[in-house]
């Protein structure tokens, strides 16, 4: 009899055993993954944004506190810029760009040689008060011409006519022929408010030297002279010591605004010799204005 073989023996698996429940650090884990990957997108923007403004206060904590500026600095600055900055344009200059596309050269011509005109007669100077060409000047300048020319700012000429004179105060109305276009009248101002100290210029063509203009003050008010060149005791005059010479006469004196406020008419002379010694007479523009018709402040 054959001897049994033994039953072999079967294993059966351990059943499965459950998980652990997990900790409460890796719950916290696994939500902030499933947080991540749900809103990746945003949480990567918030966390730029929050760098940032670390970045930013970290910075502002660390960097050198500005100086303070004291009151010191401020006025050294102050200083400083008034030193660097332009000088502002004298008042002569500001008024003589004012009045001069108004004022003119009178001239009565001399005789003539070798065909070219000489400036052998009268010089003076005018100015523009009504833009139809009416002129204002200095009686002495035209008192015996036949013929009287002006030039205006712009190099144009033209031939004039005497329309009145009033040899009391040493004045003369010209109506020029040929106008200029957009030919620019002076702007007249009433000489009652002139102080003795006042800032003037006069301008004109001294010589016959185009363009000229001297500067000075008001040295008078209501003075009383004797033309040399008309005989009449001229009065009301302002006085002042801005350079004039021969040439002058006629032209526009002028305040600080390059408004008109007189006519020059006269220079004072130790001597028989037309030569500046410091004083100018000058007719006021309310008594010009009157001859021309203009209206009187």
């Amino acid at each position: 009899m054959k001897p049994m073989k033994p039953f072999p023996r079967f294993s059966f698996p351990a059943p499965p055993q459950p998980e652990p429940p997990p900790s409460q650090w890796e719950a916290v884990r696994r939500s902030l993954k499933g947080f991540y990957e749900r809103y990746r997108t945003y949480v990567l923007i918030a966390v730029g944004l929050l760098s940032a403004v670390v970045v930013v206060f970290v910075y502002d904590r660390v960097k050198p506190e500005a100086e303070r500026l004291t009151q010191k600095d401020v006025e050294r600055a102050f200083t400083r810029m008034l030193e660097e900055a332009p000088p502002d344009p004298s008042f002569a200059s500001v008024a003589y760009e004012v009045i001069r596309p108004s004022v003119v050269l009178v001239h009565t011509p001399g005789a003539e040689e070798e065909g070219e005109r000489e400036m052998s007669g009268a010089v003076g100077t005018g100015v523009v008060i009504v833009d139809s060409g009416i002129i204002l000047t200095a009686l002495h300048v035209v008192m015996d011409a036949e013929t009287v020319l002006v030039i205006f700012a712009d190099g144009s000429e033209s031939a004039a006519a005497v329309i009145a004179r009033q040899p009391e105060n040493d004045l003369a109305v010209l109506q020029a022929m040929v106008i200029p276009d957009d030919l620019i009248p002076a702007t007249m101002a009433g000489s009652g408010g002139l102080q003795i100290g006042d800032e003037v210029a006069a301008v004109g063509h001294p010589f016959g030297i185009a363009n000229s203009l001297s500067a000075g003050v008001v040295s008078g008010l209501g003075r009383n002279y004797v033309s040399p060149d008309t005989g009449f005791p001229l009065s009301n005059l302002i006085q002042f010591d801005a350079a004039v010479n021969p040439g002058n006469s006629g032209g526009p004196l002028i305040n600080r605004d390059g408004e008109v406020v007189g006519i020059v008419t006269a220079l004072v002379n130790p001597t028989e010799r037309e030569f500046f010694v410091g004083i100018g007479f000058a007719v006021t523009i309310e008594t010009a204005g009157g001859l021309a018709g203009e209206p009187v402040w």
